[in-house]
C-alpha cells in the first residue's frame, strides 16, 4: 500500500533513528524541524507536505546563491552532458580556468589553488602545505575557532567537546583568545609554522576581532618567519559585505581555504590556495597532496559558474547592504528584550543574536520554524542564533524573516514567563 505524506515523514525519522543518528534526529525533532525537505529554489525549501520555509540559515553559509540558481545549474547541466568526472591523466580545462579566476581575485593574487571536497579538507591540505613549506610542526588557533572535524582540522578547532574524545590529536598545536595580539605574540615560538585564524569566528557565534587585529596578526607572522592561514570557509566569497572577510583589514595571508560557497549550492566544492613563493614546496613532487574527486569537473563547472555571478551581480555589495537592514532591525529588537538578547553582531549578511539563555535561543528557532523560517544555533556556542541567508534574498522576504524573528522572540519570552 502505497504510503501517505505523514508515513512517509515517520519512515524517514524512524531511518534516521535506526540507520543515521539517532541523536541528530532528536535534535531536529525538539528545535521543531520534525518535517522531510522535498525541493528548493532560490531562498525557500519545501518540505514534502508543501510547506515552504523561508532558508535564513543557508546551509551554514553554502547557499550564498541560494538554491538551484540557473546559472549554477545550467553550467553543471552543461558540463554533464560533455565529462562529469575527470580522467586524472589528462589536462581539465574548467579546473584550470577556476584556478585562474580564483587567482585574479583572491586578495594579493594567491596564485596556485589545490581544488577538493569540504572546508575540513581544505583546512587539511592549508596545514600541509604549511608544514611543508616551513619545516616546522608547531601551530597556533584560536579559542572557540571551527575549522573542521577530520584529525588535523580539528587539532586546530577550539571547543574541546568535539576534541575530547578523539585525543590525541595533532601535537605541538596552542590556542589563543581570538583578537588578542599580545596572547598570540607569546604563543609563537621557534617551532611554530603557522598561525590560522577565521577573519570572523562563525561557530564561536560571530565573533568579530577588532579592526587592528589582522594587521598586527600579519606583521607579528612577519616578523617571526611564520606563515598566515586564513580560513575563508564560511566569510568568503562575498558573504560579509566584501569578496573575502581579510578584505575588511586589508591583510593578506599566504594560505587561504575556501568551501562552503565557492559550489553554489549545487555541488560540493572547496580549495586552498596560497603564493607562488609558498607553492613553491609542492612543485618537486607534484603527487605529494592528492585527490579522486578533487577538482572533478562537474564541481569546477559549479564554481566558475557561481564566482562569475558573485562577481557580475556585485553580491558582496548586496549583502553589505542587505546586513545593515537586518543588524539595524535585530538591535531595536535587543533593545526591547535586553533581558533575553545580550548582543547582536554582524557583517554582511553573517549576523550573530546572542540570548542570555540557550533555552531561550532553541525556543526562539522553534517558534522560527513554527513561522516557516530556518535558522540554527553556532557549534561552538548554542546561545547565540545564526543568520545568513543567501545573499539574492530580497529587501521584501528579508522583512518577512525579521518580522519572524520579532514574533518568536516575543514567544519565547511569554513561554518563560508563563513557565516561571
Amino acid at each position: 500500500m502505497k504510503e501517505n505524506v505523514e508515513q512517509r515523514i515517520e519512515r524517514v525519522i524512524e531511518e534516521y533513528v535506526e540507520h543515521l543518528n539517532p541523536g541528530l534526529a532528536s535534535l531536529l525533532k525538539f528545535l521543531g524541524f520534525d518535517t522531510v525537505e522535498s525541493q528548493a529554489e532560490g531562498v525557500f525549501v519545501w518540505d514534502v507536505r508543501g510547506e515552504k520555509y523561508l532558508d535564513c540559515l543557508g546551509g551554514f553559509g553554502v547557499f550564498t546563491l541560494g538554491h538551484r540558481h540557473p546559472r549554477v545549474v545550467a553550467a553543471v547541466q552543461a558540463q554533464l552532458a560533455r565529462q562529469p568526472m575527470s580522467s586524472r591523466v589528462l589536462f581539465n580545462e574548467v579546473q584550470a580556468e577556476l584556478a585562474a579566476l580564483l587567482a585574479e581575485v583572491t586578495p594579493g593574487n594567491l596564485q596556485y589553488s589545490f581544488f577538493c571536497n569540504s572546508g575540513a579538507e581544505a583546512v587539511e591540505g592549508a596545514l600541509k602545505l604549511a608544514r611543508l613549506y616551513t619545516g616546522k610542526p608547531g601551530l597556533v588557533a584560536a579559542e572557540g575557532a571551527f575549522h573542521g572535524k577530520t584529525l588535523g582540522a580539528l587539532s586546530v578547532s577550539g571547543r574541546e567537546k568535539y576534541k575530547e574524545p578523539f585525543r590525541p590529536l595533532l601535537p605541538g598545536v596552542k590556542h589563543v583568545p581570538f583578537g588578542e595580539v599580545e596572547a598570540l605574540a607569546q604563543a609563537i615560538d621557534e617551532e611554530t609554522g603557522a598561525v590560522i585564524l577565521e577573519p570572523i569566528q562563525g561557530e564561536a557565534g560571530v565573533i568579530i576581532p577588532p579592526e587592528d587585529y589582522w594587521p598586527q596578526v600579519r606583521e607579528l607572522c612577519d616578523a617571526h618567519g611564520v606563515l598566515l592561514i586564513a580560513d575563508e570557509v564560511q566569510t568568503g566569497l562575498g558573504r560579509t559585505g566584501k569578496m573575502f572577510g581579510v578584505e575588511h583589514s586589508g591583510a593578506v595571508p599566504d594560505i587561504m581555504t575556501l568551501a562552503k560557497a565557492l559550489g553554489g549550492g549545487v555541488m560540493p566544492l572547496a580549495a586552498f590556495s596560497a603564493t607562488a613563493q609558498v607553492w613553491e614546496a609542492m612543485i618537486p613532487n607534484p603527487l605529494l597532496h592528492s585527490s579522486t574527486w578533487g577538482g572533478n569537473p562537474l564541481a569546477c563547472a559549479a564554481g566558475l559558474a557561481a564566482l562569475r555571478t558573485t562577481l557580475e551581480e556585485d553580491l558582496p555589495r548586496r549583502a553589505a547592504i542587505l546586513g545593515e537592514m537586518f543588524l539595524t532591525r535585530l538591535r531595536a529588537l535587543q533593545e526591547r528584550y535586553p533581558e533575553v538578547v545580550t548582543e547582536v553582531r554582524g557583517r554582511g549578511l553573517m549576523i550573530g543574536i546572542e540570548f542570555r539563555e540557550e533555552d531561550l535561543a532553541g525556543l526562539t528557532i522553534a517558534g522560527l520554524a513554527q513561522r516557516r523560517v530556518l535558522a540554527a544555533y553556532t557549534l561552538n556556542n548554542p546561545t547565540v542564533i545564526r543568520l545568513q541567508p543567501p545573499l539574492i534574498i530580497t529587501e521584501a522576504q528579508a522583512d518577512q524573516a525579521l518580522t519572524a524573528f520579532e514574533e518568536a522572540v516575543a514567544q519565547a519570552v511569554e513561554l518563560v514567563r508563563e513557565l516561571d
